[in-house]
């Protein structure tokens, strides 16, 4: 049996739920499963770019719902998992039992774990630190904002190269080695120490230019990152640098995508009264009601500008504004 993981790229969660579901799916079918894997990136206008469909079975992790009959397994905790409400109707419709929708979870990794144990009763105790430590990151429960940014623990570190690293090839050999391995194992790796230390610099050098351009008013901390190399970054740094914001908009500029993103600072004291993933849905984009984002055309900046500061309006917290 052949089986194609497609699954969120550049993220820890989405490499962990290929991890988890490959480990599920041979316990319960086929041990001697053959995979294949293929990172998703969201995309201007929703487009899933190239998808290759050239397994017998292909699973789609942590993504947003694709109406293929080619998809034989789907599972997503984000709010906007469907673009369309004909998409919705289609996953409602299904009788497979095979596609799994719930935004509850903080993280794809714990659902998936979760229907195979539920479901198929197959349980994954090998794989509870990765569960947990997915559920940690993506969910951002951690204890405070300096932790989030700390990189001593191994998870933290091999998310870092997840998300920075341009690599495709790297960042599959660790979906792979997260199903035999530790995390403390997988990051002390050779060619992932390697990998880690330019990365762990442009965290630092991420730091200072948060740092120098952060724009802090009314509960919202901004920043125009357009300027800088710094596309993958870890998000919890506008938190640790500037406690007081309620919420974070920032701008930034990569090879495929002008982007926005927003969030929501779970150490802030004070609590969230938007939902930012519907926020991010009236401009084409999404996530989940304490993050999300807006992806468009790269050559679209100054729209994603414009964005970013119409989002952060919105959020600001203006029974601080002083009336005129």
């Amino acid at each position: 049996m052949r089986v194609k993981i497609f699954y969120h790229d550049h993220c820890f969660d989405g490499a962990c739920s290929a991890a988890v579901f490959a480990c599920f799916y041979r316990r319960a079918f086929d041990a001697q499963t053959e995979f294949s894997y293929a990172g998703l990136m969201h995309r201007p206008g929703g487009s899933f770019g190239e998808m290759q469909f050239d397994a017998d079975e292909h699973a789609l992790l942590d993504f947003k719902f694709h109406p293929s009959e080619k998809i034989t397994w789907w599972f997503d905790h984000h709010q906007s998992a469907f673009l369309t409400v004909v998409d919705e109707a289609l996953f409602r419709a299904d009788t497979s039992g095979r596609k799994f929708f719930d935004p509850g979870y903080k993280s794809c990794t714990k659902f998936i774990a979760d229907i195979a144990r539920d479901r198929f009763g197959v349980e994954l105790p090998e794989l509870a630190e990765l569960i947990h430590w997915a559920d940690i990151i993506d969910g951002a429960q951690y204890p405070d904002a300096e932790t989030a940014v700390n990189l001593s623990a191994p998870a933290m570190q091999l998310t870092l190269v997840l998300e920075g690293s341009k690599d495709h090839r790297l960042r599959q050999s660790i979906v792979r080695a997260l199903q035999v391995r530790s995390l403390a194992e997988v990051a002390a790796g050779p060619e992932i120490q390697a990998a880690f230390a330019p990365i762990q610099a442009r965290h630092e050098r991420a730091i200072e230019i948060f740092r120098q351009v952060g724009e802090c008013h009314d509960g919202v901390v901004f920043f125009d990152l357009t300027g800088y190399d710094i596309e993958g970054y870890n998000k919890f740094i506008a938190y640790w640098l500037y406690p007081q914001a309620r919420y974070s908009v920032s701008v930034s500029r990569g090879a495929h995508r002008s982007k926005v993103s927003v969030g929501y600072n779970p150490w802030s004291g004070r609590p969230r009264e938007h939902n930012i993933a519907s926020i991010c849905e009236r401009y084409g984009g999404g996530g989940h009601a304490v993050v999300g984002a807006v992806s468009l055309a790269p050559e679209a900046l100054e729209r994603a500008r414009v964005i970013a500061r119409e989002i952060a309006a919105e959020l600001r917290d203006v029974s601080t504004v002083e009336p005129a």
